[in-house]
């Protein structure tokens, strides 16, 4: 029986334990007055590890170490804040691993925090609102777990119904969703987003990123027709796009006619249009990262970033300057599946330079001894100046390509280092 507690009158205490892991939604799907009240009340729980997403809430700070241990897949967001204090614990994971982490307990889950939003009307179903990614699978292992209910929260459409006879306490709120904006995209990031928009058919089925150049990447495709998405996140931009007549998902061979994202980050605008919308359905990582399943749709598109990319094609995704900044995610899982769909493309998208123009991005050998996406996997690499696609292609080959689309005042460095490695044949 779920019972319903007032949150002025939460003794998180009584419901986790010391030890306890603790895991609740990421990104935007953070239930806000839940995890204040555990930070607030802490000491009085005790020592416990939190399992966390990509955040961009200022709920966790490293002083909370004192009593909580952070546990991550990624650095991103307001967790860089955790990660420079040394307080970050990392796993170095794809994101279609996740799931089976929580139902095999190799990670724990005692107790879950859900953001959701209510029914529409009575005897209806709660919504899981804004994130529907590894949540269901973590409360199959879960002692308790604990909702907060607000009317604030989009109602959406999920690929099957929350189990409420899952859920504990509910504690009802009207408090507003966080939100994440996204800066605006810079005249490089346009750059960018025009070479990748060229390799974009008309028809494809995408994933993208969140950042601004995932957003430029998608204004530059409002010119596009019968595209489909299929994707982890998405942001304010996709509305944009589906608004602008872009997308339509009629290409798929399922999912037809319908949006499929785990996570909503973004506004009130990306909210609004997701409220009790048909043409939009979030669903668990086990189908937004299932590389078997993406396969299967012909002409899919990954588009990702990274950091640096070496002259033989590894990409770090996840380090620099010695510092962890990104993230494995679902990187991995998607170039895989682009590549294994008839047609498919995997693109990595970077700027040419970093530091304003003074590191090349296009490098010699990675600067950190991390490889998210092996050379074997890497299918197109674009930055400002072109797109070098590396499919299929020698080690030589490679190299010329990607010295091609790095910064002009790093090729003959580039060029020097090619001929050092494979000699007369470069």
């Amino acid at each position: 029986m779920t019972i319903e507690l007032r949150a002025e009158d939460l003794e998180l205490a009584r419901h986790i334990r010391r030890g306890d892991t603790v895991v609740w939604g990421q990104g935007t799907g953070e239930p806000l007055t839940l995890s204040q009240a555990l930070v607030a009340q802490r000491h009085a729980i005790g020592p416990i590890t939190l399992f966390l997403g990509p955040a961009f809430s200022e709920t966790l700070r490293p002083e909370h170490a004192d009593r909580l241990t952070f546990l991550s897949l990624s650095a991103i967001g307001t967790q860089r804040r955790l990660v420079d204090a040394g307080v970050l614990r990392l796993i170095p994971g794809q994101l279609s691993d996740v799931e089976y982490l929580f139902d095999s307990g190799i990670l724990k889950s005692d107790v879950v925090f859900l953001q959701l939003s209510p029914p529409a009307a009575p005897g209806g179903e709660y919504s899981m609102g804004i994130s529907n990614d590894y949540l269901k699978i973590a409360m199959r292992r879960a002692r308790t777990v604990i909702a907060e209910v607000s009317d604030r929260v989009p109602w959406t459409y999920a690929d099957a119904p929350l189990d409420m006879g899952r859920v504990d306490y509910i504690v009802r709120t009207s408090r507003p969703p966080l939100e994440h904006s996204t800066r605006a995209p810079s005249e490089t990031d346009n750059r960018i987003a025009r070479q990748v928009a060229a390799l974009v058919p008309d028809g494809a089925v995408i994933q993208m990123g969140i950042g601004a150049m995932p957003s430029a990447i998608l204004n530059a495709l409002h010119g596009h027709r019968r595209l489909g998405l299929h994707s982890g996140m998405i942001s304010d931009s996709v509305v944009d796009l589906i608004e602008a007549g872009a997308v339509t998902n009629e290409t798929k061979p399922f999912d037809r006619g319908v949006n499929v994202a785990g996570t909503l980050l973004g506004t009130r605008r990306l909210y609004g249009f997701a409220h009790r919308n048909p043409a939009l359905r979030l669903v668990p990582l086990s189908i937004t990262h299932n590389v078997e399943l993406l396969a299967r749709i012909d002409g899919f598109i990954s588009l990702n970033s990274a950091i640096e990319v070496d002259l033989s094609g590894q990409v770090n995704a996840e380090v620099a300057g010695g510092v962890y900044i990104g993230a494995v995610g679902g990187q991995v899982d998607y170039v895989r599946a682009a590549r294994r769909s008839r047609g498919g493309k995997s693109i990595i998208a970077l700027p040419a330079t970093a530091r304003g123009g003074k590191v090349s991005r296009i490098v010699a050998a990675l600067s950190e001894p991390v490889v998210t996406t092996a050379r074997s996997d890497v299918d197109i690499v674009a930055t400002e100046y072109g797109a070098a696609h590396l499919r299929g292609i020698s080690m030589e080959e490679r190299a010329r390509r990607l010295i091609a689309i790095a910064h002009p005042d790093f090729r003959e460095a580039l060029e020097r280092h090619a001929r050092a490695a494979f000699g007369p044949i470069y």
